[in-house]
This record gives C-alpha cells, sequence and structure tokens, in this order.
C-alpha cells in the first residue's frame, strides 16, 4: 500500500484561481509522461495535447469557454484531444481502409481521458493545481478554427494547470455504496436513498460556503433541458463514424 498515492487522490479539488508564472517546460514533459503510462486499448495510444501559449488565442479561448479568465491566467493551458489521426495516415500510406467506427471514436476517448487523469495526478504530485474546462465544447466549430485541428483530432476538454492561490477543501463525492454494487444493479428505491444520504451531505458542504440547494436539484436543472446539442455533428466533420 501506497498512503502517500493516496493521500494525494483524496486531497484533490479543482482550482480555478492561479499564481503568477508558467509551469516549466520540464514539468509539462514529466507530466506527460506519467500522463503516457497510463492504460490505452491495444495500445492505440488515441490521444494528444495541444499546448496553448499565445495571448490572443488564450483570450478568444476565454470567450469560447464562456468566459472563464482563467484559461488565460493560469500557469499552462491545454487542449486534450481524442486523436486517431496517426493511424489514418498510417491507414492511407499503406493503402488500407479507416474502419472504426463508434467503437474507434469511444476508444479515443476513453484513450484521451485516462491519460489526462495520469497527468492531473502528475502535476498534482509536484505542487500543481488543475481544472478541466468542460466549456471548450460551447462551440466546437470555432475551437477547430481557432486551432487549425485536422481530420481526425477531436477536442474534448481543455485543462488549466498552475500554482494554486486559493485553497478549497476537497468537494464530497457520493458514497462509495452508491456507485460500488455486488453482482446486480440496485432497484430505484435504493439509488434516491443514497441520493437523499448524499444530499444531506451537499447541503451542508453549500451551506458552509453561502450558497444552497441539493445535488437533486442541481442534477435537475443541469438535465432538463439539453445543451451542446452540436457536438455529434461536430465530430462527425472531423471524421468521425458514430455508427
Amino acid at each position: 500500500m501506497n498512503p502517500a498515492a493516496l493521500d494525494l487522490l483524496f486531497a484533490h479539488r479543482s482550482i480555478r484561481r492561479f499564481a503568477e508564472g508558467e509551469v516549466p517546460d520540464e514539468h509539462v514533459r514529466l507530466a506527460v509522461r506519467a500522463g503516457q503510462q497510463a492504460s490505452t486499448s491495444s495500445n492505440v495510444q488515441a490521444y494528444s495535447m495541444l499546448r496553448l501559449r499565445d495571448p490572443a488565442v488564450l483570450e478568444r479561448l476565454v470567450e469560447l469557454t464562456g468566459g472563464q479568465s482563467k484559461v488565460a491566467r493560469c500557469g499552462a493551458f491545454f487542449v486534450v484531444c481524442g486523436d486517431v489521426r496517426r493511424h489514418r495516415v498510417l491507414a492511407r500510406k499503406v493503402g488500407l481502409p479507416y474502419q472504426a467506427r463508434l467503437e474507434g471514436f469511444l476508444v479515443a476517448v476513453i484513450d484521451a481521458s485516462l491519460f489526462a487523469q495520469n497527468l492531473c495526478v502528475a502535476f498534482e504530485s509536484m505542487g500543481y493545481g488543475i481544472c478541466y474546462i468542460g466549456g471548450l465544447r460551447n462551440d466546437l466549430p470555432a475551437v477547430q478554427r481557432l486551432l487549425a485541428l485536422p481530420e481526425g483530432v477531436y477536442p474534448l476538454f481543455g485543462l488549466c494547470v498552475g500554482i494554486p492561490a486559493e485553497d478549497p477543501a476537497p468537494r464530497p463525492r457520493l458514497a462509495p455504496e452508491a456507485v460500488l454494487h455486488e453482482e446486480r444493479y440496485p432497484d430505484d428505491e435504493a439509488i434516491l436513498a443514497s441520493i437523499d444520504q448524499y444530499d444531506g451531505v451537499m447541503t451542508a458542504y453549500y451551506a458552509e460556503r453561502g450558497s444552497s440547494g441539493t445535488w437533486s436539484t442541481k442534477m435537475e436543472a443541469q438535465f432538463k433541458e439539453p445543451y451542446r446539442t452540436s457536438i455529434a455533428d461536430f465530430y462527425r466533420s472531423q471524421g468521425a463514424d458514430l455508427s
């Protein structure tokens, strides 16, 4: 058992305010190498990542992510992508078709997510804070034009990294029993009971921070209406076959 590793994982929290100063290139490279050690389906390694430094590009991404100023104020900003470009290029080189379909797209998304989580844990082990930026998907065609991403490259989310300028407490999660099921999936009554228990925890968490509500009410609002409805069309335009 490695208690230090467990302590690091349990201490995770999203950081939204960063101190000035870039993340050194050697730290980025070290974190990338750690990210690459994540599991990858059949060693496909269907991911890549862009580090963006151009102030004009970063300010435009602030707009595209819904006004998230930390995108341009963190020590390093990245765009994590599912990437099957290299596989397409290889297939074209030897005159073979590229026929990955939906499974190929899912492998790219999963591979990229596993890579990113390893990467983030590596950064956190070096004392940095991180924040995933799902707002990158607000306007993917604009992101694609801004970054000139070729066919087979699927931008999935942004990532802010830097020295924390705040010290928030980790946000409580659902109880382990709510996500670990023995043999069979629980019935709806058990699911609702676990949600009620978590609502009590989160109500106290919000109240300590001068807010209100429950996890339930926030999730109800989150999924009340569809959003980012053009994502499938965008990924198809980038070459993804979702059939």
